[in-house]
């Protein structure tokens, strides 16, 4: 545990100070995800004083053109702090991050738990535990000095990238469209750069809710009403640059904007 716990102050330190993370060193990084999940909840309650309580929870490597990119075959999750939800149409400043990038997401706020007593988890049922999809940008940070040498249990570690997320109008549940048939548009001033479908995410973004219901629940914790959950991205992360205004346009869903001073 001491060892869980100091992986986790110099993770935390380096979020803190928006200054690019190392590898660790090799007796403080994590083994497998397994640690690396135990290491990112030490994360967590380290940086609740500055960020803010935890409101949700975003899931990476979602689609075939992430986990390619990652090199990373399956989802990972990691958490959403209330000080980094953001409604559309805000501003940013690029500075307060150490490389910025946007992803294309179909978030969902939940409008009943889901207790670990009631898994596994499928598609259908988590369906019926939704109360509003919203278009969404995941912000994330390439936070490392190198993240393609930094492996998949140090990157859980770290929430897997997220540094927060600008959601656009609710779309209550009955509402809302065939999610398979939503396609995402990544807009970077005024220029497409990347779409994708809703079936781009894990077969279906309910598919991707249902993995971390279950990944929670082996841990022994829960998913609750009021979270909001990131499902994944329809396109490649874009990297951004200080004065790029962002679009993403989700059929059916609506927009979300943000742009980075």
């Amino acid at each position: 545990m001491d060892n869980i716990l100091a992986a986790a102050k110099v993770i935390a330190a380096a979020r803190r100070g928006r200054t690019a993370l190392n590898s660790l060193d090799a007796e403080l990084a994590p083994r497998d995800e397994t640690e690396g999940y135990r290491i990112q909840r030490a994360v967590h309650d380290l940086l609740l004083p500055q960020f803010g309580p935890m409101v949700g929870y975003k899931i990476g490597c979602t689609s075939a053109v992430m986990q390619q990119y990652l090199g990373i075959p399956h989802p990972c999750g990691g958490g959403v702090f209330a000080k980094g939800v953001h409604d559309s149409g805000t501003q940013l400043a690029a500075a307060d991050f150490v490389r910025v990038g946007v992803e294309c997401e179909i978030a969902v706020k939940l409008g009943r738990d889901m207790p670990p007593s009631e898994a596994p988890f499928t598609a259908e049922w988590v369906a019926e535990a939704i109360e509003a999809y919203y278009p969404a940008i995941e912000i994330v940070d390439d936070r490392y000095v190198k993240w393609e040498t930094m492996g998949a249990p140090t990157l859980v570690a770290d929430d897997f990238f997220a540094a927060g997320c600008v959601l656009g109008g609710a779309v209550s549940r009955n509402s809302a469209p065939d999610l398979l048939a939503v396609t995402g548009r990544a807009v970077i001033n005024g220029k497409q750069v990347g779409q994708g479908t809703g079936a781009d995410v894990l077969g279906h973004p309910h598919n991707a809710l249902a993995w971390l219901a279950n990944h929670l629940a082996s841990e022994g914790k829960g998913l609750h009403a009021g979270q909001i959950v990131l499902t994944g991205s329809l396109v490649k992360t874009i990297w951004l640059n200080a004065g790029d205004k962002v679009v993403m346009e989700l059929s059916g869903l609506g927009n979300a904007s943000v742009t980075f001073a």
